[in-house]
């Protein structure tokens, strides 16, 4: 039995995006058109934002805090309301390349170094539940192995 689920984003954050609302670095989202296939992910649904559909690129500190961890990147959002993804053990479907980066956070929200690997897709559940056999360990970014855009967040079920 897995002990770990994926999260996406809090549906309060998105709403306030889709809203119109300004992002980490305090501008209002782009607007795009979408031409399909895995490059626009939405990390509400964390599904892949359909052809010819609108989306929003933004910057997204994954983080409650500003600390000079707090990393801050672009991420791709539905510009219409979608379901939030459950959270679950299920690999989300968004998560269409070969590979991406795992890495663990302490409850200060600071990587602990030494957690961060590149691990293939099917192998993520598995490297997840052995970054949480480690007591540091409060939960896990899954971040692009070619990007580092922030994915999802693992958490313990």
């Amino acid at each position: 039995m897995s002990s770990i689920r994926f999260v996406a984003l809090p549906t309060a954050i998105v709403t306030a995006l889709q809203a119109g609302g300004p992002d980490a670095n305090h501008q209002t989202p782009e607007h795009a058109i979408s031409t399909g296939g895995d490059g626009v992910p939405c990390r509400h649904c964390l599904n892949f934002v359909e052809a010819g559909a609108p989306y929003l690129i933004l910057a997204h500190r994954p983080f409650t805090t500003v600390q000079p961890y707090a990393e801050c990147g672009p991420i791709f959002l539905h510009v219409a309301a979608c379901e939030r993804y459950a959270a679950t053990t299920e690999l989300p479907p968004m998560l269409g390349s070969d590979q991406y980066i795992l890495r663990g956070y302490n409850n200060e929200e600071r990587i602990i170094y030494g957690t961060g690997q590149i691990v293939p897709t099917v192998q993520i559940p598995e490297r997840a539940q052995a970054l949480f056999e480690r007591a540091d360990v409060a939960y896990i970014h899954v971040r692009s192995a070619t990007n580092n855009c922030f994915q999802c967040r693992i958490e313990r079920a």
